[in-house]
């Protein structure tokens, strides 16, 4: 995987750009303005990342994921990390038949278009495969298994699963104490 340089990702003009930040040569960053990456970040290969986003620290996004921020935006918390092929939409055309759809047609044809923020708090995983709705809140420690479904918020430090997901158990919380470790590391080195 070949990345961009620190000169190539300071030139496309993002909002925020941290330190020790990776993203693939192969990865579409549209709307460069609105997009904030955090220290020791990384996007892989073939990645899209599209509207309003945030990319807080050290988060990982795999290959072939979609974030698609629009207008009300997604935010990614620190320590988290979206696997192959997840999509997360802030924003969805209303598919019923009343309007058109799509981004070739002015916003006088599309009026139901729903547009809600979407927020991963830290330590937030998705699984490969996952998409997550409009207007969810995944709170912190939330884990999203592989090719589930995410239209509802969720409480904290807990695994979901399947289409729509549901609770399935609680989750270990260790990786705080360690993330802290970690920080309080690269601050004294």
């Amino acid at each position: 995987m070949a990345w961009l340089t620190r000169e190539e990702l300071e030139a496309l003009g993002l909002k925020h750009l941290g330190k020790d930040v990776k993203v693939s040569d192969k990865a579409s960053l549209l709307n460069p303005e609105q997009l904030s990456i955090g220290d020791r970040s990384r996007i892989d290969d073939f990645c899209v990342i599209s509207g309003k986003v945030t990319i807080e620290h050290n988060v990982h996004i795999t290959v072939f994921c979609n974030l698609a921020g629009g207008e009300p935006g997604i935010t990614v918390g620190a320590f988290s990390g979206i696997a192959y092929g997840s999509h997360i939409f802030a924003q969805s055309d209303d598919y019923s038949g009343q309007e058109l759809i799509g981004p070739t047609f002015p916003e006088k044809y599309r009026t139901n278009t729903v547009k809600e923020p979407v927020v991963l708090e830290k330590f937030c995983n998705l699984g490969a495969h996952a998409l997550v709705a409009p207007g969810v809140t995944l709170a912190e420690g939330t884990v999203v298994g592989m090719k589930s479904l995410i239209t509802r918020s969720t409480k904290p430090w807990t695994i979901y699963f399947g289409i729509p997901a549901k609770p399935l158990k609680s989750r270990q919380q260790d990786m705080v104490a360690l993330a802290e470790q970690y920080m309080r590391e690269l601050d004294e080195s």
